[in-house]
């Protein structure tokens, strides 16, 4: 890592120890606890998400290469005796080209509206876009923000990066044998088809387009109701995105610089970054005897558009052109034979509410040992508006090491019905796991008048107060329940009444039923206005609700009671006698 550092921060002689102590403070506090994950990347065990919060396996980009060189240490605001024409170092690179800044600063509107609590700043969309893709080659972009050469990742065929087996037969990456990370974003395939987002408005999702990049990455980091102003959930989004510490540092240094100050530059005009995590070239250090010292002062940015020379192999590895010899380890995925059911109770929830029951999925190897650091991938299918927490249909979680997967929880829409969960292994055809739920209607199993006082009226007039009753499910308030309220014969007899008390119809019109009412947020039910007609008696409103709960409510109709004079006292008792 300390040879990493020092190839990364060569700013000059002058700078490099301060360069690499800042690094090493940054590292310190905020990756505690560092591991190594399969590829060798230093991961933070502390920061780094669970399996069940974190969709897209572990990494939007499956952990592919990124640009490592790190911001100037100077400010990126030009110093007040900088001349006219003269451009100190940090402002130049604090440049950001003008079609990709207003990608980010769109897909931060969209994100403030959409989901305000999650705080992303595009500062954090555009430090990850420098790192991932030198703001799409130094905004080397179109119109409408399509690049203007595709940006495409290393194979991710196992050598020396994760093995992931194609997932989109080629469709975005060209390769139909493995997947690549795509756009100026870097997504994988399997992760863009469900982050994937329109951006520009014109009806595609395109991994190419820095528009749909950009919002799609902002919804990526925005997932499971992280709130980026709290530190921990900011390393846990950018940990989520490619699950390595340096990463995490790296992209908290450009997010910092980005937030002391940036400017608008023209397209296709930005410098390029030129160092990446995978880059294996020796390099001789400052400090090493017999090299000369590099110049002061930062080290320069490849012009935009310009192809990379070729560099020199380490020494002992034989030519350029000899390719590494094919790895023949199989991966945990390889070894996957079947996917099972992990003992998952029967998904079933009220409409609007979350499931209770979360699905787990087993891999197995076609002895039945579980295979653990496998890819499931749970995908929502059917006519439903349930989706995973954090609004997603599609979610990819890591199985554990007892080879199980458990999917984040399901929060049912409005949408009553069932639907179904389909498990996959990523990168492999083998048949997946078809996981059956329902979502039932909004029910109450209990309804209550309000109040206890007796509703009477006079024939012909109509009744002091409205009914009004409140309904609840296991003793919470049972909101949006369809109810019914009908004016009953009797209580053998549920039809309607066609004498006696009665609603009124928008045209004034006597009507004896009410359907579609609906229980407010707090579980009341009240309804309209009660009239009587010229008949006497005791008459029956039944209200009942989804669920089956029921409330029987008596009405009266009677005359006013009349005071009749007191009698006229005899003689005699007037006169004593």
């Amino acid at each position: 890592m300390a040879a990493h550092f020092g190839r990364r921060l060569r700013k000059g002689a002058a700078t490099t120890a301060v360069a690499a102590a800042a690094v090493a403070a940054l590292s310190a506090s905020q990756a505690p606890g560092v591991t190594a994950d399969d590829q060798g990347r230093q991961t933070s065990s502390d920061a780094t998400p669970s399996p069940e919060e974190t969709a897209g396996g572990g990494s939007a980009t499956g952990n592919s290469p990124y640009y490592t060189d790190l911001p100037p240490l100077n400010s990126p605001n030009p110093s007040p005796g900088t001349g006219s024409g003269q451009t100190t170092p940090g402002a130049a690179e604090a440049g950001i080209p003008a079609t990709v800044l207003d990608a980010y600063k769109k897909a931060e509107a969209a994100l403030r509206e959409k989901k305000p609590g999650c705080n992303l700043p595009w500062q954090l969309l555009a430090a990850i876009g420098k790192v991932e893709s030198g703001q799409a080659r130094g905004g080397r972009v179109s119109a409408d923000g399509t690049t203007l050469s595709p940006i495409l990742g290393p194979q991710l065929d196992g050598n020396g990066f994760a093995t992931i087996k194609d997932t989109d037969n080629g469709a975005y990456d060209g390769n139909s044998t493995y997947d690549h990370a795509v756009g100026p974003m870097q997504f994988i395939p399997s992760t863009w088809e469900w982050a994937g987002r329109d951006g520009n408005g014109d009806g595609r999702e395109d991994p190419n387009n820095i528009y749909d990049a950009a919002l799609s990455a902002g919804h990526y980091l925005c997932r499971f109701g992280w709130d980026l102003s709290d530190q921990r959930d900011l390393d846990r989004a950018i940990l989520s995105y490619n699950n390595s510490t340096e990463y995490l540092n790296t992209v908290l240094s450009w997010l910092e610089y980005y937030r002391k100050g940036s400017h608008e530059i023209p397209d296709g005009t930005g410098t390029l970054p030129e160092d990446r995590s995978d880059d294996t070239t020796v390099r001789p250090s400052p400090s090493t005897p017999g090299t000369s010292s590099p110049k002061p002062g930062p080290k320069p940015g490849k012009p935009a558009g310009s192809s990379p020379s070729p560099k020199p192999t380490k020494p002992g590895t034989g030519s350029p052109s000899t390719p590494p010899p094919p790895t023949t380890t199989p991966t945990p995925t390889d070894t996957v034979d079947h996917l099972e059911d992990a003992g998952t109770a029967p998904l079933t929830a009220m409409a609007g509410d979350a499931f209770t029951q979360r699905i787990s999925t087993r891999a197995e190897t076609d002895a039945g040992k579980a295979v653990a650091k496998v890819r499931i991938r749970f995908t929502i299918v059917g006519d439903t508006d349930t989706t995973f927490t954090g609004g997603e249909n599609v979610a990819t979680v890591v199985t554990n090491s007892t080879g199980v997967a458990v999917a984040p929880a399901l929060q049912a829409g409005e949408r009553t019905g069932a639907f179904a969960v389909q498990a996959t292994v990523v990168g492999r055809t083998i048949p997946g796991v078809a996981y059956k739920a329902t979502v039932t209607e909004r029910a109450a199993d209990t309804l209550v008048r309000t109040s206890d006082k007796a509703l009477t009226c006079t024939p012909g007039g109509e009744f002091a107060e409205p009914v009004e009753a409140r309904a609840t499910y296991n003793g919470a308030a049972a909101d949006k329940v369809a109810a019914t309220a009908t004016l009953i014969k009797s209580a053998d007899d549920p039809t309607a009444n066609d004498k006696g008390p009665y609603f009124k119809d928008a045209d004034g019109k006597a009507i004896r039923t009410l359907s579609g009412l609906t229980t407010d947020a707090n579980g009341l039910l009240k309804l309209p206005q009660l009239y009587a007609d010229d008949t006497a008696g005791t008459f029956l409103l039944r209200i009942t609700t989804a669920g089956g709960a029921t409330l029987t409510v008596e009405l009266t109709v009677a005359a006013a009671e009349t005071t009749s004079p007191s009698p006229s006292p005899s003689p005699s008792e007037t006169s004593g006698t």
